[in-house]
């Protein structure tokens, strides 16, 4: 079975990475398969309502922040894929990984730059773990009100980057990063 696989979170400042992994079967019916950042929040709601209804299985594979800091934001990422891949219901015989790296597995893997444009299974794989990662960011929202995760998901937005220097970081920021480092003096 194929599995696409792809993740979120990789240039925000806070909150965790996660990653989707998706196998769909031939003869689905799910409309608006692509890219997820191409996506309205609506849209991509739907979709990802779809797909985990209709894909033979799927799963989601998350890093959280404090791994990301111990390890670097690239080993992070894979392992979440990892953790996806690894959760599945269904062996792969294929694995195909959104961009130019790929996480080191047990079954055949090929990386496709801007795959989840490309390959159904990527944008699958984009599309529910970018859903699961924004409403993971809108709960630390309520927590943190003053960083607008909500908005911001916790990238680098101009609003957010003022309330990084008016409040300093919160436990969800990710400390290895320049923004928030150089606001702690690291």
């Amino acid at each position: 079975m194929q599995v696409g696989v792809d993740e979120v979170g990789l240039g925000s400042l806070a909150g965790p990475l996660v990653a989707g992994a998706v196998v769909l079967g031939t003869t689905h019916g799910i409309e608006g398969l692509r890219d997820s950042k191409k996506m309205s929040a609506k849209s991509r709601d739907k979709v990802s309502q779809d797909i985990v209804a209709q894909a033979l299985s799927w799963s989601i594979g998350i890093a959280t922040k404090n791994e990301i800091e111990e390890m670097n934001v690239l080993a992070a990422s894979h392992l979440a894929m990892q953790r996806a891949i690894f959760n599945l219901a269904i062996t792969p015989s294929l694995v195909l990984v959104d961009g130019k790296n790929k996480p080191d597995l047990p079954f055949p893997t090929r990386s496709i730059v801007k795959g989840d444009d490309k390959v159904r299974e990527i944008s699958a794989a984009s599309i529910i773990a970018k859903v699961c990662r924004d409403k993971i960011m809108e709960g630390f929202s309520a927590r943190f009100p003053q960083y607008e995760f909500e908005r911001n998901k916790g990238y680098p937005t101009k609003r957010h980057l003022m309330a990084l220097n008016s409040f300093g970081p919160s436990v969800m920021h990710r400390r290895t990063f320049a923004p928030v480092s150089s606001i702690l003096g690291d």
